[in-house]
């Protein structure tokens, strides 16, 4: 994105609090991310009868548990942001991670006592607590990353995800073999509570609020983000932002892209394992590719689209609207072409996983930047909303997995699975086409009095 900054806002040289912050922001999506998958990968070996401590748990039931985490999380999706703005960013974000940290230390024992029951209560208290993740991220990105640094630094931060997944897909493998599931648990934990303390010390809420940074790094930051002084707070216009077609196009998208790649993300070890026939190890570090291409694919996406919007070859809208679609039609063909692998080409189905997940990186400079564009003022509202009805559809696309498949070693049965997830793709992405836009919404600013602590504008 371009912005217009009246004067010159010269940027200070170096490393400086907010690439502290920045890193500190990405490791919480890594850790979050790694204990909102780790279940996937862990069930796998908690379900293995070749173990000595073992669950006998139906297909159905270890479809709620995957499932069970987004119960919680979708309940404070709205009251997540509402939270974010009014408290800031950095209590929400740590007591996410720290929750989840606890809990992940006591799910091995839990998981013993309680059986699946008390597993399902640990993970939507999972969620419940994830739920502050993106809107107190959004909230954190608006106070701490320059208008001019907008497209690196937050890529770095939200692309922590994706890499997150991946490296719990790979050492979860390891881990299990080494020490049995139950490490998988031992290790989240750890490293989230180490996160804790590292945020305690050196996270701030803004660089207001930074005891570390200096006085020249914060002028830069306010005054590319149009906080020089002091400004009146906005009340939340929400019958607007609920009439708001574009936003509703947005929340389409991110509907589409939670269905795909939540399907993927919580059945993709299943698939390996049953279909493919890979051992434990062998199906973590194979079904960490699709997040690793993922996670190397959103730099240049993100380049790429401000390469578009800084040459004017595009206008802002329409960027957004490539992008999205390069992430939801590409894997909907991939996947498509998935179905079509012939029975025990091993090699081809793994190629055709990592293809569909990995281009899936066009959402990050899709519906997630129109969430930012349409009113930045109220981004962690936008993004509490619409993560709100998307993770509706992850707790759907998990069970509604476990009543398609009925034997998980039928490749057939996976290929409507598969077919399924490519319509939904096709289906929300084109809604997105038609409706979105990302020119700022009138009632982004309609509050202000002083037209001069305006936000800065975007070019379209």
């Amino acid at each position: 994105m371009v912005a217009i900054v009246e004067g010159e806002n010269l940027r200070p040289r170096g490393l400086g609090v907010r690439h502290v912050q920045t890193f500190l922001l990405f490791m919480a999506m890594l850790l979050a991310f790694s204990m909102r998958v780790n279940m996937s990968m862990a069930i796998v070996d908690m379900t293995n009868e070749k173990n000595d401590t073992y669950f006998d748990w139906s297909y159905s039931i270890q479809s709620m548990i995957l499932s069970s985490f987004f119960w919680g999380y979708v309940i404070l999706q709205i009251p997540g942001g509402v939270l974010a703005r009014r408290f800031g960013g950095k209590v929400l974000i740590t007591i996410s991670v720290s929750v989840n940290s606890l809990l992940s230390l006591f799910m091995p024992i839990l998981a013993k006592v309680g059986g699946w029951q008390l597993v399902i209560v640990c993970r939507f208290l999972q969620g419940l607590t994830q739920a502050f993740v993106y809107p107190s991220m959004h909230h954190l990105v608006s106070q701490w990353v320059p208008l001019e640094e907008k497209g690196t630094l937050t890529t770095i931060i939200y692309a922590g995800a994706q890499l997150g997944i991946a490296l719990q897909l790979i050492a979860a493998g390891f881990l299990a073999e080494a020490w049995g599931w139950q490490a998988i648990f031992y290790t989240n934990g750890a490293l989230g509570l180490v996160w804790m303390v590292a945020y305690l010390f050196l996270g701030a809420g803004s660089p207001e609020d930074s005891k570390y940074i200096s006085e020249e790094e914060s002028l830069y930051i306010r005054t590319s983000l149009g906080r020089v002084e002091e400004r009146k707070p906005l009340k939340t216009p929400w019958t607007k932002i609920l009439l708001c077609l574009p936003l509703w196009a947005a929340i389409i998208g991110h509907c589409g892209q939670n269905w795909g790649f939540f399907t993927l993300m919580t059945e993709m070890p299943t698939y390996m394992a049953k279909v493919l026939g890979m051992n434990l190890t062998q199906n973590g570090v194979l079904s960490s590719l699709p997040y690793l291409a993922m996670y190397a694919l959103s730099f240049p996406m993100g380049i790429m689209t401000d390469v578009i919007v800084r040459k004017k070859w595009l206008s802002v809208s329409n960027t957004r609207k490539l992008s999205n679609t390069i992430g939801l039609w590409g894997p909907a063909i991939a996947l498509i072409g998935l179905s079509y692998i012939p029975e025990g080409n091993m090699t081809l189905a793994v190629v055709m996983l990592t293809v569909s997940v990995g281009i899936n990186a066009g959402q990050y400079t899709g519906y997630l930047l129109v969430l930012n564009d349409l009113a930045p003022n109220f981004s962690a509202n936008l993004m509490g909303i619409s993560n709100f009805f998307a993770n509706i559809i992850s707790i759907i696309a998990p069970l509604v997995c476990g009543a398609v498949i009925q034997d998980e070693s039928d490749p057939n049965e996976w290929r409507k699975v598969f077919f399924l997830a490519s319509a939904v793709y096709f289906f929300t992405n084109l809604f997105f086409i038609l409706f979105a836009t990302s020119e700022r919404q009138p009632w982004n600013d309609e509050e202000e009095i002083d037209a001069e602590n305006k936000e800065p504008e975007i070019k379209k």
